[in-house]
């Protein structure tokens, strides 16, 4: 079992924890996950590990809450144990290539790109930034990501704090006023996710995307996160979860997506009572 060691609420429907995970985060890196289990009787559920301590051997979710799962872990507090965990699972991110960076993170998307920031920070990269949500309420992480990023912009749909836009219009900015990125690392929804690769397609730039399918055991075996890249099958699980963006097919990663969405709304709904 592992202990609720902190608790927090970092943006409106998302919470923040940090469990103790000693045997986890002693080999885990940036980009990698884990799967828990709230209970003996719950499902398996995956989650980017947003942040690590391997010294006091924690671990920091980012839940964003949208079915019966989240919901319960939400109700959870410090305190608290969850039953289970395994991890690091995934491979971890690797951007040695790349010397100038540009990490595009779209609402839960924050998860990803902020041990990034991090990481890359520690590595000697240039790092930029482009946060976006719908609305300030939304945003996270902002006042760590400058103090790993040269650059943070903030965009958000209904102009609620910065620019109002997409993260799509801040991004042609740049590149339009030339600025140049060996990489562009995205993670958010799968539209925001797809039309970053649309815009970064026409200007030949390499652009990562990390693909949160629906997912089960975690070791390939299941295939429910089977998605397609560069005509080719592929499972987030052990071959992602990060894939080239401008070979993923992100319209039948968008269809298998929405297969659970009743489902999760039902199931939110009873033990909301």
């Amino acid at each position: 079992m592992n202990k609720i060691l902190k608790k927090r609420k970092p943006a409106d429907n998302v919470v923040e924890l940090t469990l103790e995970a000693k045997d986890v985060v002693r080999n885990a890196q940036a980009g990698q996950f884990i799967i828990l289990r709230v209970d003996e009787e719950g499902e398996r559920v995956p989650f980017t590990i947003c942040d690590y301590d391997k010294q006091n051997g924690s671990l920091t979710l980012l839940i964003q809450i949208v079915g019966y799962t989240t919901e319960r872990l939400a109700q959870l507090n410090e305190g608290d144990y969850i039953h289970d965990l395994v991890g690091p699972l995934g491979n971890p991110t690797d951007l040695s290539h790349a010397d100038s960076i540009l990490l595009v993170g779209g609402g839960i998307g924050t998860a990803v790109i902020y041990p990034q920031s991090k990481q890359l920070k520690a590595q000697g990269k240039t790092v930029d930034v482009i946060l976006g949500a719908r609305d300030k309420s939304l945003l996270m992480y902002e006042d760590e990501f400058r103090k790993n990023c040269g650059n943070v912009y903030i965009m958000t749909d209904n102009g609620s704090k910065g620019e109002k836009g997409f993260v799509t219009d801040k991004l042609k900015q740049l590149i339009e006023k030339g600025q140049r990125y060996d990489v562009v690392f995205a993670v958010g929804p799968l539209v925001m996710m797809k039309a970053v690769c649309d815009v970064t397609r026409d200007y030949g730039i390499e652009t990562i995307v990390s693909m949160n399918s629906i997912m089960v055991d975690g070791t390939g075996m299941c295939g429910c996160c089977r998605l397609t890249v560069d005509g080719k099958t592929k499972y987030a699980c052990v071959d992602g979860p990060e894939f080239d963006g401008h070979k993923v097919d992100f319209a039948e990663a968008l269809a298998r997506s929405r297969i659970y969405v009743e489902q999760e709304k039902k199931h939110r709904c009873r033990i909301r009572g």
